[in-house]
């Protein structure tokens, strides 16, 4: 079987399962995501290893071309990028306005202290710095998506915690993004500390600069221009010319925040995304780039995670993985209980908030698999930050179907 004849059926293998295990993941009442990732983790080492198959290994005539995992893998960095893209436009800035303070606060009492113990813990387990603050910053990401799906299933999405829990979601998925680059810049341009106070600060400087221009212009080119560059795609006959220059801007702004800004790529299509919300065309963009993305790109970057992880590498590291769960559950739920208590809600509101913000989702997994390849942390913490996603994504549902009243919701 030839190359392409590989690839075709890999994916078709993968994109099944993904669909599959999301369905019999959502007949259970749990996220399609955890179904998705399950199925990743199948399908990879942990357990029947597809991509070491005799049918997926290269030919003798074709040992120069790219391994089958990685042409996926390659599909899977596309699909995060149009994940990111697609959390831009899916960003309600106006609505992260008006929760106002509560949302705030909770948001950065989830991001501050999982980060915080998270990096503590990993570095008490002998992992050094570097990788240690990464795993710190993987702890501090909320899926929304997850969130918002039970609340609703509740009836609880209008009351005052859902409205607070979804406001703290997306903030937190802000500064979780601003920490990313922060981390990921820092970590890939390191400052030099040898000669003297100047040189060690001066990059710091130039590095914190280079970031800040990079924001300023994504966000002045999307107010100026992004309208005009739309609107003249509009004008164009050929087909779907407006999503397509959606596209364009959206891997130029990947391109850019990683080439100019020396930020994670998936800031620019996030940013991307969240300038192209005041766009009039916004509606027609949503729709295209869900339709473009979820029946191949996003599939396949959830299982991909699954084939990248490889729980068998956990067994002499089983504690580590059961503290940093125990931390990525407990640190949320005080850390945002914390901030929505310093707001006025009394003890059971706040412990509603925290619940609401344990499941990483997606988010943790996009960050995990940035810093994986990009050599930040290695396979065995990659595994490990895995395990913790499904564990938290799987005990969100059921805990705040629990702390939630089921009569008598109060909306606002």
């Amino acid at each position: 079987m030839n190359h392409i004849l590989q690839l075709l059926l890999a994916l078709g293998i993968i994109i099944a399962a993904a669909k599959i295990a999301g369905s019999m993941s959502a007949a259970i009442k749990q996220p399609p995501i955890f179904g998705e990732i399950l199925a990743g983790l199948i399908l990879g080492p942990s357990i029947l290893n597809m991509m070491g198959w005799p049918l997926f290994l290269p030919s003798a005539n074709e040992a120069a071309l790219p391994a089958i995992g990685e042409v996926v893998h390659d599909i899977a960095e596309i699909g995060v990028i149009l994940l990111m893209f697609i959390a831009g436009l899916e960003t309600d800035l106006k609505g992260i306005i008006a929760v106002g303070k509560n949302a705030f606060w909770a948001a950065a009492g989830g991001v501050i202290l999982p980060m915080g113990i998270g990096t503590w813990f990993s570095m008490y387990a002998g992992f050094p710095l570097k990788e240690s603050i990464f795993i710190g910053t993987i702890l501090t990401a909320t899926s929304v998506s997850i969130t918002a799906q039970t609340l609703m299933e509740i009836g609880a999405l209008k009351t005052k915690e859902g409205s607070t829990i979804l406001g703290a979601a997306v903030i937190d998925d802000v500064m979780g993004i601003i920490v990313l680059s922060l981390v990921v810049a820092f970590s890939i341009n390191p400052p030099q500390a040898s000669g003297g106070i100047y040189s060690a600060v001066c990059p710091i400087g130039l590095l914190m600069l280079q970031i800040s221009v990079f924001f300023a212009a994504a966000i002045l080119i999307g107010a100026k221009f992004f309208d005009r560059i739309l609107d003249y795609a509009v004008k164009l006959t050929s087909s779907h010319a407006l999503f397509a220059m959606a596209l364009i801007l959206c891997f130029l702004y990947a391109i850019g925040a990683e080439y100019f800004g020396k930020v994670a790529a998936i800031t620019g299509s996030y940013i991307c995304g969240v300038m192209m919300t005041r766009s009039k065309h916004f509606d027609k963009i949503l729709d295209s780039a869900k339709t473009f993305a979820y029946p191949l790109f996003v599939p396949v970057f959830l299982v991909d995670i699954g084939l990248r992880a490889n729980a068998r590498e956990l067994g002499g590291n089983m504690p580590f993985v059961v503290g940093i769960v125990l931390i990525a559950i407990a640190a949320k739920v005080a850390g945002c209980m914390a901030g929505a208590r310093a707001t006025g809600f009394n003890n059971r509101e706040s412990f509603r908030v925290g619940i609401g913000m344990i499941s990483r989702g997606e988010v943790g997994l996009i960050i995990a698999g940035y810093g994986l390849g990009h050599a930040i942390i290695q396979k065995d913490v990659f595994s490990a930050m895995v395990i913790m996603v499904l564990i938290t994504t799987l005990v969100t549902p059921p805990l705040l179907r629990m702390v939630f009243p089921k009569k008598k919701l109060i909306e606002l």
